[in-house]
C-alpha cells in the first residue's frame, strides 16, 4: 500500500507559497521603478507560482493513497490533475509573455533605468528561487510526490527566465553607462527565449502525468511474466496488464494457471508470486486469476492475439 505523505508535501508547498509570494513582490516593485516590461512579465510567472502552491495545497488535500468505498483504488490521480493544472499555467504564463514582448516591438515604449542596487535586490530574489526549486525537486522525489516535482520544474523556470531578466537589465544598465541606447531592446528580445523555456517545462510536466491518468502500461508484461514464471509450481501465465507509476503506485493484474489441486495450494502459489512483484516493484496492489489447465494461453499481454489456445 502507498504511504500518505500529505502532511509532509502540505508543509512543503506552504513554506514555497510564503517566498513565491515575496519573489512576487519584490519583483513587480523593482519592475514598476524601472519601467522593465521583461521583469514585470517576470512577476507574472512569479503569479503563477503562487497559484501553482495553491492549486497543489487544494489537490494533495484529495490526493490519499488509501481507497474508501467511493474511491476503491485510491485517490491519487488528484495528484496528477494538479500537475496537469501546473501544465496549463505555464502555457497561460508563455502566452502572456510573447504577447507583452511583440505588444512591446509595435508600442513606443519607455526607456528602462535599473540602478545597481535594484540589480543586487534581483540577485537576491534569484537565490530564493533556486532555493525553492531544489528544496521541492529532493522532497518531492524522496517522498513521490508529482506534484512537488512539476512544481520545482515551474520554478525552475522561473530560475532561468529571472536570470535571462537579468542579463537583459544588467545589458540595459550597461548600455545606459556607456551611451547606447540600442541595448534597451535587451530587455524585449529575451522575452522570447523565456517563452520557451517556460514552454518547455509546461511540455515535461504533461508527459510525465498523462500516461498515469490516461493508464498507460506501467510495467512491461514481459517483466512480469518472467518473474510469475520463476515460481516452479506456476505452469502459465498470461493477459497481464499494469497500470499506474512504478515507485508510486502500480495496479497489476493477470491470469494464472498453477500446479494445484486444491484452493489452498493454489492461494499459497499465488502469494509467492505476489511476494515477488511487491519485492520489484512495491508499492503495488497485486490481482491474479486463477484459471483451469484448459485456459492456458500465449497470449502475455493484451497487445498479443487475445484468443485462447486450449491444450
Amino acid at each position: 500500500m502507498a504511504t500518505d505523505n500529505r502532511a509532509e508535501v502540505r508543509k512543503v508547498l506552504l513554506i514555497t507559497l510564503a517566498l513565491n509570494l515575496v519573489v512576487m513582490a519584490i519583483k513587480a516593485v523593482v519592475g514598476t521603478l524601472t519601467g522593465s516590461l521583461s521583469l514585470l512579465a517576470d512577476a507574472l510567472h512569479s503569479v503563477t507560482d503562487s497559484a501553482n502552491n495553491v492549486l497543489g495545497l487544494v489537490t494533495n488535500h484529495w490526493a490519499s493513497p488509501q481507497p474508501d468505498r467511493e474511491h476503491p483504488y485510491g485517490h491519487q490521480k488528484f495528484d496528477a490533475l494538479g500537475a496537469l493544472g501546473i501544465a496549463a499555467f505555464l502555457g497561460v504564463a508563455c502566452f502572456e509573455i510573447l504577447q507583452g514582448a511583440v505588444d512591446r516591438i509595435f508600442s513606443e515604449s519607455k526607456s528602462v533605468n535599473i540602478s545597481p542596487g535594484q540589480l543586487w535586490i534581483l540577485l537576491v530574489v534569484l537565490g530564493i528561487n533556486i532555493f525553492v526549486a531544489f528544496y521541492e525537486r529532493r522532497v518531492g522525489q524522496r517522498i513521490g510526490s508529482s506534484i512537488l516535482v512539476a512544481d520545482a520544474k515551474h520554478t525552475m523556470s522561473d530560475v532561468w527566465v529571472t536570470i535571462l531578466v537579468i542579463a537583459g537589465l544588467i545589458g540595459v544598465w550597461q548600455g545606459r553607462v556607456h551611451d547606447l541606447p540600442e541595448l534597451q531592446w535587451l530587455d524585449i528580445v529575451l522575452a522570447f527565449p523565456v517563452a520557451l523555456l517556460v514552454f518547455r517545462s509546461g511540455w515535461e510536466v504533461l508527459q510525465e502525468n498523462l500516461p498515469w491518468l490516461v493508464d498507460e502500461v506501467a510495467i512491461a508484461p514481459e517483466a512480469v511474466h518472467a518473474i510469475a514464471m520463476q515460481v516452479p509450481e506456476v505452469i502459465n501465465c498470461h493477459d497481464i496488464a499494469s497500470r499506474g507509476m512504478v515507485g508510486r503506485q502500480v495496479f497489476i493484474e493477470m491470469h494464472m494457471v498453477v500446479d494445484a489441486h486444491d484452493v489452498k495450494t493454489a492461494h499459497e502459489i499465488t502469494e509467492k508470486v505476489e511476494a515477488l512483484l511487491s519485492a520489484k516493484f512495491s508499492p503495488a496492489r497485486i490481482l491474479i486469476h486463477i484459471e483451469p489447465p484448459s485456459y492456458q494461453s500465449e497470449s502475455i499481454g493484451y497487445a498479443s492475439n487475445p484468443d485462447r489456445k486450449p491444450d
